[in-house]
């Protein structure tokens, strides 16, 4: 009954009335509702009274989220399309905005809808009478039309340079984000610099939380083009009631406005703030000394001699971050300022940090040669290796076989008690294996030893913090959200399951032959497969620190050591096992006898079997794909990973100009080649396509794990579909681990890891299951019998390195087993248990 009255009231003579009513049952989330919103949303669209119309175009969004399938099929996105072009400014920026957000949701409406110059100056006149928020919305929507050349980017600055004086900061930060994309294609840019200015320095007078995000977009901006603010640096100088988080992006953004002509202003100011009280603002403003330092060498002298007073100062936590810094100082200008050491040897007692420690250690080993008591300070470290972390230690240990290499005779003996501390006492792998190289070089090759470790060294960048230009690119067009405070692009904070869309900076057009400008290619809105990238690697958020590869380091593993016990540990099993560890233990009496001794099996060697392929599901239908319908699957042949597709056509005209792409994915999965479709598809006919994949392709981690999104074009326009990539097609044909790596790697992996399953109705017995495992790439690594219980003991590995270990138990009356898996990407466990399910069950 209610929602009987909510019809009738959007045929009510007062448009207040017709609009509540759509906005009342737009708000209703409920599937059934939604169907009878249908007829009065489509005549709202067309109202006469431009309240109602802008009511009913957000409400074309709300319905989108609902149920995004009614909206397109009903033709709301098209009736939305039209209404940007309304006379009235509140239902274009209303129009705007449900458009923006539903193509944010949907690659198809995304794909369906364009801006053009025509749309663009409408927006544009509407645009200075709109709400400030529906300024915004029009801004947003105009940062991602690139223009045709430069005389239409021009134009379109001056309409939008009057929005840089709005009282709103988002209308400012939105105007600043079009100009700063549009820049790109101008020649002559000082006017804009000049007008952008003030409004930017006019948000740091704003309330501390729009200060930094002020900030925040203002480091990015200064990255890409300092010009606009380098006579503003005063502006960035902290104030004593400034938060503290306003300071540190203060900071960092007077360090890269940092020049010879204001340099001594800024280090005046910092000199002062290594006064306050706050240890971290402290700590930062003497590390910012060492950045300009090293930013203007003109100007290093005065900056190094302010660093010098302030270990004068004895103030702990100023004393070590100025060591750290002193020591980047060193490489930047070798040979320079070397006379200060003796100041810095003066205040070895106050070290008590990592960082500091290492830092001066470093001095230290690296200017042995001029440091008269230099073994008896490094000697006052080694005192204390073992309790030191493992960046110290590590840096302790090149030092030392420095001061060897300067001074051989007078410190044998404590390179050989450092040596023999980081490869016999230490578990760190990084310390031990650095020791045995430099233990190895020193017995075998002095001379190679010196010209390794005493190289000369490259000279530091000025600027270690910048953004990569590609993502800096991509972050200024993202300007006034939250990917310009994470300082992080979208598709890594968002939901993955939606392709992003992608947008970056316009490339200017170069002239042609004729004396015109070419038109600067169209951004993709799909990651395009790269060639060249390096293997992919999955990320997981449990990720250990060897995940890379978890066979880790085979050289330093003990195989004398005897397995533990541990009820959850399957090694405490395999009580029998002990001489094949090169121990001698025993098998305990009464143990039953084994099939076959672990290390007694001869590795197996892989025999290409049928592997296991899915029958092809419908991956787009239709009446999705306007006619084309495209069925498939994954598969593996002779170590290739292949889709299989059936491609039909099912419209009433040819289909012609195949290509396929892949967004970024977890397992870096991209086409290895073009699309094997050459002559036109005909009406109701169809082809099938075994399209082979790299797996070097751009990787992002992806939800499911196994999720692919996928654009496929053709003559007609261009789809996108999601599909899911089995396990067992990632599995590679090198994923039989050694035995003895096998049982260091099981115990090496906590017990935390291990995940029990119970896999029903499975008809095959051992054997049988262990030919099927090993035709899909599961290798077995042991077998045995106890009490009537058959046990495998099986290994795989992914396509990008990540490995799995596994135990399945058949029971001695069939028809269960109990599967056991290991591995430190715990990410992956569930769908490798499903895989093993189907594997045994086809």
């Amino acid at each position: 009954m209610a929602v009987n009255t909510f019809v009738r009231d959007c045929d009510d003579s007062n448009p207040l009335i017709r609009a509540l009513a759509v906005r009342t049952m737009g708000c209703i989330r409920v599937d059934k509702i939604t169907e009878y919103l249908c007829d009065p949303l489509r005549k709202c669209l067309r109202d006469d009274d431009p309240y109602v119309r802008k009511t009913a175009a957000v409400c074309v969004a709300k319905m989108h989220d609902i149920n995004s399938s009614l909206v397109e099929d009903q033709g709301f996105l098209d009736l939305l399309k039209d209404l940007p072009s309304d006379s009235n400014p509140m239902v274009v920026a209303n129009a705007v905005a449900a458009l923006g957000e539903i193509c944010d949701a949907s690659p198809t409406a995304r794909a369906s809808f364009e801006l053009n110059a025509a749309l663009v100056n409408k927006l544009l006149t509407a645009l200075g009478e709109c709400t400030e928020w529906g300024q915004v919305f029009v801004l947003d929507s105009l940062a991602l039309y690139t223009p045709k050349d430069e005389r239409e980017a021009k134009s379109i600055c001056e309409r939008v340079t009057p929005r840089l004086a709005h009282s709103n900061s988002a209308v400012v930060l939105s105007a600043v984000r079009v100009i700063m994309k549009l820049m790109e294609l101008l020649e002559d840019t000082e006017k804009l610099q000049r007008k952008m200015a003030p409004p930017l320095v006019t948000l740091l007078s704003s309330e501390p939380e729009i200060q930094y995000v002020a900030l925040r977009n203002i480091s990015l901006i200064v990255q890409k083009r300092p010009e606009i603010l380098k006579e503003e640096i005063k502006v960035f100088f902290v104030k004593y009631n400034d938060p503290i988080y306003v300071k540190m992006e203060k900071l960092d953004v007077m360090i890269r406005l940092c020049s010879q002509s204001n340099i001594q202003a800024v280090l005046a100011e910092l000199k002062e703030y290594a006064a306050e009280v706050d240890v971290d603002f402290v700590r930062k403003s003497v590390r910012a000394i060492g950045r300009c330092a090293i930013k203007v060498e003109s100007e290093s002298e005065r900056a190094v001699q302010t660093l010098l007073e302030l270990i004068q100062t004895k103030v702990n936590y100023v004393v070590q971050e100025a060591v750290v810094v002193i020591k980047d100082i060193f490489r930047k200008y070798p040979n320079k300022y070397e006379s200060i050491i003796s100041t810095l040897c003066e205040n070895l007692d106050s070290l008590d940090e990592p960082d500091a420690k290492a830092a001066m250690i470093w001095i230290l080993g690296e200017y042995a040669d001029r440091i008269d008591n230099a073994s008896d300070l490094l000697e006052s470290f080694v005192e204390h290796f073992s309790d030191d972390t493992t960046q110290v230690q590590l840096q302790l240990l090149t030092a030392v076989v420095k001061l060897f290499l300067k001074q051989p005779t007078s410190t044998q003996d404590l390179v050989q008690n450092v040596l023999s501390m980081a490869t016999q006492e230490s578990d760190n792998p990084d310390l031990r294996d650095r020791g045995y190289i430099y233990w190895r070089l020193l017995s075998t090759d002095p001379g190679a030893a010196k010209e390794v470790v005493l190289a000369e060294k490259p000279c530091i960048s000025e600027e270690t913090d910048l953004l990569e230009p590609a993502l800096l690119d991509e972050l200024i067009c993202h300007i006034a959200s939250l990917s310009s405070v994470y300082h992080k692009p979208p598709a890594s904070f968002t939901d993955s399951r939606i392709p992003v869309r992608r947008i970056t900076l316009p490339q200017r057009a170069e002239p042609t032959a004729s004396g015109s400008t070419a038109e600067p290619a169209a951004q993709p809105e799909v990651a395009a497969p790269m060639p060249g990238i390096p293997a992919a690697t999955v990320i997981p958020t449990n990720q250990g620190p060897n995940n890379d590869n978890l066979i880790g380091d085979l050289l330093s593993l003990d195989t004398s050591v005897q397995m533990g016990g541990g009820a959850s540990d399957f090694l405490s099993e395999l009580g029998g096992i002990g001489p094949g560890l090169g121990g001698g233990a025993q098998a305990p009496a009464g143990a039953p006898a084994l099939s076959g001794d672990l290390f007694s099996l001869q590795p197996g060697v892989f025999q290409a079997g049928t592997s296991y392929s899915m029958p092809k599901e419908v991956w787009l239908a239709p009446n999705k794909g306007k006619g084309m319908q495209v069925e498939g699957t994954f598969a593996r042949r002779q170590g290739q990973l292949y889709m299989d597709m059936s491609i039909s056509n099912r419209a009433m005209s040819a289909m012609s100009g195949f290509a396929v792409q892949f967004n970024k994915n977890s397992f870096g999965l991209a086409p290895a080649t073009a699309i094997p479709v050459g002559a036109p598809l005909g009406a109701n006919q169809n082809i099938p396509i075994s399209l082979p994949l790299s797996t070097v392709g751009p990787v992002m981690r992806m939800d499911p794990l196994n999720n692919l999104q996928v654009a496929m074009k053709n003559n007609i326009d261009v789809f996108y579909f999601n599909c899911l990539v089995p396990s067992y097609a990632l599995w590679s044909e090198d994923g039989q681990m050694e035995r003895k790596v096998f049982l260091a790697t099981w115990k090496d992996i906590p017990n935390s890891n291990e995940v029990q399953f119970t896999l029903g109705n499975v008809a095959l017995s051992s054997e049988p299951a262990e030919q099927r495992l090993k035709s899909n790439n599961v290798f077995t690594i042991a077998r045995r019998n106890i009490d009537g219980q058959d046990l495998l003991y099986v290994s795989l590995k992914f396509t990008n390195n990540i490995w799995v270990l596994g135990e399945l138990k058949f029971a001695p009356t069939g028809g269960t087993v109990a599967l056991a898996l290991k591995t430190r990407t715990m990410d992956v466990v569930q769908s490798v248990q499903e895989s093993l399910d189907v594997i045994l069950h086809y």
